[in-house]
């Protein structure tokens, strides 16, 4: 069985481990590519897009695929169109892997906000030492408000970095513990954290890190998810899987 796996998260990761040494499906992880230095994972992979959802649909064709898993990013919107497009019209059973939102807990200061420029405009007028952490694509937005002093935790240098005028960088490769998370916050003396809701234990000890501290969270809510089949753990995905195996 091949199974086409969409990637780029924790879940992504997990599903290639649980079916790398299985002799009964024939796993290929697709890379977008945001990340110059990924982890080799345990099955084969691709790295790049397609060409858009005709791309993609064009791609299954030939590749014979049996079945596609969406495991990217709850934010990865387009991605998550294009393969809901490419599976329909290739006629392939799409499941979408992806976790619930983070809920709001005891002790939690939390501002809401519908996007990334929402955020921005979220972090006041006074300066602040701030925390960003909804991804480095998104970086050049904060130029908008150049008062603040904004600590930046990546993998690679981004690109767009050089737009915030006052900016610390610190370059780590996640998973991160709350005592990471705990001891960074506290040696920058952060104030406020900007996040994506993008759920998931992985990334969740900075949210536990800022309650905790009593830090602020600004926090951009997740996107509404489709109309198709979503899983949220891996044993459900496992076992959409045998449910989809073709007919021998």
């Amino acid at each position: 069985m091949r199974i086409l796996i969409l990637g780029g998260t924790s879940e992504a990761s997990a599903l290639a481990s649980a079916l790398a040494m299985r002799s009964d499906v024939a796993p290929m992880l697709s890379l977008a590519g945001r990340t110059e230095n990924p982890l080799p994972p345990p099955i084969p992979f691709r790295v790049g897009g397609f060409g858009g959802p005709e791309g993609l649909r064009a791609y299954l064709a030939r590749e014979r695929f049996d079945a596609v898993v969406d495991a990217t990013h709850p934010f990865a919107t387009q991605m998550s169109r294009h393969a809901a497009l490419a599976c329909e019209g290739a006629r392939v059973p799409l499941l979408v892997f992806s976790r619930p939102a983070w809920t709001r807990q005891d002790g939690d200061d939390w501002l809401d906000v519908e996007s990334v420029e929402a955020a921005v405009g979220a972090l006041g007028e006074a300066p602040r030492r701030v925390f960003l952490t909804q991804g480095r694509l998104q970086l050049a937005a904060f130029a908008a408000a150049p008062q603040h002093l904004y600590l930046v935790r990546a993998i690679d240098p981004p690109a767009k970095i050089a737009a915030l005028r006052n900016c610390k960088l610190v370059l780590a490769r996640g998973p991160f513990e709350l005592a990471d998370e705990l001891a960074l916050m506290k040696a920058e003396k952060i104030e406020i954290l900007v996040s994506k809701n993008s759920g998931g234990a992985a990334t969740y000890p900075k949210i536990e890190a800022a309650r905790r501290l009593g830090v602020k969270v600004v926090m951009v809510r997740q996107p509404s998810g489709g109309d198709g089949r979503m899983a949220h753990d891996l044993a459900s995905v496992l076992g959409w899987i045998e449910t989809h195996r073709p007919a021998p």
